[in-house]
């Protein structure tokens, strides 16, 4: 294999697949990336047997071939090569130059052959979105789902395909976020369960165009998405998903409005006063015109007042801090509605076309 290509190309390919680089195998040709160049185009591939990275750049191949080069090593090499074309061939089966300007390197590789490529996704069932619409939904829902492998169905994120919409959810058993847009097009209902590492990095190596899309393929054990000269493809957690419709309700005896920036920052100033791993909550009394916000710690104590518009009851009632500024980050619009049942009863925080719903779940609390 001889093959030329843009420094630029190159870092970015290799930045693209070595999120798909597994931390710990024990299978040794996994952690190599695979450059493939024996098509008409130069293809970068990385797999972890759960998660598969594929791109493509342009370049100059004078001789075809295939190989597979430590993803650490190679991964450091490119990042610190200079500016300009840098050239990779292969001088034995076991060796790989990496020539760009003054600076060469030569490494140890492995044969093409024996690296496991991605699966094969037959692209029969899919939707298509916007690239800028599928990465900011991924962004403002994926900080609910769980990091504890003990359920699974948690660290994933749903994804519904119905009546022409696609809904998002996450959650972790103390809040839920869930995202819903229109869809242009036809398709089938669909309900599937994507691991949030999966979805992570599809956002991050989304280049968020809002006149591209990113078209999403279904197996009923694996999902692929396909965007630009990308392929990501990533098996699917098994198990029925929560029923969240359960968990939503429009009743309520108190709602709020209130400027979502105003009370964001508050929540900022509070958790000035919160030790990481405290579990402080942050008490809201709300009555007719302003909501009354305090907190109480060992670094010491809190209390503001936000004007607000409130109907029905006034309440008095605690959350986790954290939880509630992660939700109203996600939030765009100038003011929020914030509906309460009681102070034991799950808060939720949602536009009335519910293009977005968060539910914060309710803490303990003595007085402040």
């Amino acid at each position: 294999m001889k093959i030329t290509v843009s420094e630029s190309d190159l870092v970015n390919a290799i930045n693209t697949v070595y999120r798909a680089v597994p931390s710990k195998t024990t299978m040794n040709i996994l952690k190599c990336i695979l450059i493939d160049a024996a098509g008409q185009k130069i293809t970068f591939i990385a797999n972890d047997m759960e998660l598969g990275i594929q791109t493509s750049i342009e370049g100059t191949i004078e001789e075809k071939g295939i190989v597979a080069v430590d993803a650490d090593i190679l991964s450091g090499i490119v990042r610190k090569l200079p500016d300009g074309d840098v050239l990779i061939e292969t001088t034995d089966k076991s060796q790989v130059r990496i020539k760009c300007g003054s600076a060469k390197f030569e490494i140890g590789c492995n044969d093409g052959l024996e690296f496991t490529r991605l699966p094969e996704i037959e692209k029969n069932e899919g939707i298509n979105v916007s690239e800028f619409t599928f990465r900011e939904i991924i962004n403002r829902t994926i900080f609910s789902i769980s990091d504890n492998d003990s359920n699974k169905l948690m660290t994933g994120e749903l994804l519904e395909i119905k009546d022409g919409n696609m809904r998002i959810v996450g959650l972790d058993g103390h809040r839920i976020a869930i995202r819903r847009t229109e869809l242009n097009g036809s398709y089938s209902d669909r309900s599937v369960v994507i691991p949030g590492k999966t979805l992570g990095e599809v956002a991050k190596i989304l280049p968020g165009d809002m006149d591209k899309q990113v078209s999403i393929f279904f197996t009923n054990k694996q999902v692929l998405f396909e965007f630009d000269e990308t392929l990501v493809v990533s098996r699917l957690i098994d198990g029925e998903y929560f029923r969240i419709d359960q968990m939503l309700s429009d009743d309520y005896e108190t709602k709020m409005t209130v400027n979502r920036q105003e009370l964001q920052s508050c929540i900022d100033r509070a958790l000035l006063l919160v030790r990481e791993g405290d579990k402080k909550p942050v008490v809201f009394s709300v009555t007719p015109a302003n909501v009354e916000i305090m907190i109480s710690t060992d670094l010491g104590r809190m209390d503001e007042n936000i004007v607000c518009n409130s109907e029905g009851r006034e309440i008095m009632i605690g959350f986790n801090p954290k939880f509630l500024l992660d939700a109203l980050r996600a939030i765009d619009d100038e003011e929020i509605d914030m509906y309460f049942v009681n102070p034991k009863a799950p808060c939720f925080i949602r536009n009335t076309e519910q293009t977005y719903n968060y539910v914060v779940l309710p803490v303990n609390f003595t007085t402040v």
